[in-house]
């Protein structure tokens, strides 16, 4: 069964880690210094938070499936999109080790099928275990930052939604 994945990038991680905690009446299942992961039942979805320099807001969706044959299923109908298909092998990133694929929506926003075969100790590495400079996880294009359609408390100035 395939599970929705969720990433934000986030200014302050406490803080988020309360709020997210909060909204899901449920701790983390992994929290690291820049880092953290609920994966939740209702609703079944993997979200994920992290520190790390990135422009808040969404950094990506994605789809989490259980095994190789999902995974080759999700793959076949990203090549059915038009646009480019990025396959990550075997790829170190969020505490994990991967096998991936990713594709970029009409708006610009990176969405990742995954099967993910381990965790690692790092958030990413290198192939021989060495820490990754700078980001890792969505490759370019970059992902566009989400707004526009925020509920607002000042009601002279109301939100769309």
């Amino acid at each position: 069964m395939k599970r929705l994945h969720v990433h934000v990038a986030v200014d302050d991680l406490a803080a988020s880690i309360k709020f997210y905690s909060t909204m899901f009446a449920s701790e983390p299942t992994v929290t690291k210094t820049d880092y953290a992961k609920w994966m939740l039942d209702d609703p079944r979805v993997n979200f994920a938070i992290s520190a790390r320099g990135a422009t808040p807001g969404l950094n990506h969706l994605g789809v989490q499936v259980e095994n190789a044959d999902e995974l080759a299923e999700m793959n076949t109908r990203l090549k059915q999109l038009d646009g480019d298909v990025v396959e990550e092998m075997g790829t170190a990133c969020c505490y994990a080790k991967s096998d991936k694929y990713w594709a970029t929506d009409p708006t610009g926003i990176a969405w990742e099928t995954y099967h993910t075969l381990d965790s690692i100790p790092v958030f990413g590495a290198h192939e021989d275990g060495a820490a990754q400079a700078g980001g890792c996880c969505v490759p370019e294009p970059a992902v566009a930052t989400v707004s526009g359609c925020i509920p607002v408390k000042d009601k002279a100035s109301p939100g769309c939604c």
